[in-house]
């Protein structure tokens, strides 16, 4: 979306702003308050930019939930395998009781 597409930056009201925040962030990093062209308005609505605040926090902890983990490493996965195998025999207290 070009900027001719969007009002005008030094008139835009709080009401245009919410029409169009969901583009800024759609058509942006995600970071919508370090746009150069939102700084005066966002200087002069504290509302607006509380909220821009507010759901660029949201959307960052939103993306960390799919970011990949590293693995286990390889003596983890050796390590479960040969549990599996051969129980220590304090692992039988573990055990889900037998019901008569």
């Amino acid at each position: 979306m070009t900027d001719s597409n969007f009002p005008d930056f030094d008139t835009m009201t709080p009401a245009d702003f919410e029409q169009y925040l969901p583009e800024f962030f759609a058509n942006g990093d995600g970071h919508v308050s370090t746009d150069p062209r939102l700084q005066k308005f966002l200087k002069n609505n504290p509302d607006c930019a509380a909220l821009v605040r507010d759901l660029e926090a949201i959307a960052d902890q939103a993306r960390s939930l799919f970011e990949l983990t590293e693995q286990p490493s390889d003596a983890v996965w050796t390590g479960i395998q040969d549990k599996l195998r051969h129980p220590a025999p304090e692992d039988d207290d573990l055990s889900i009781p037998q019901t008569v």
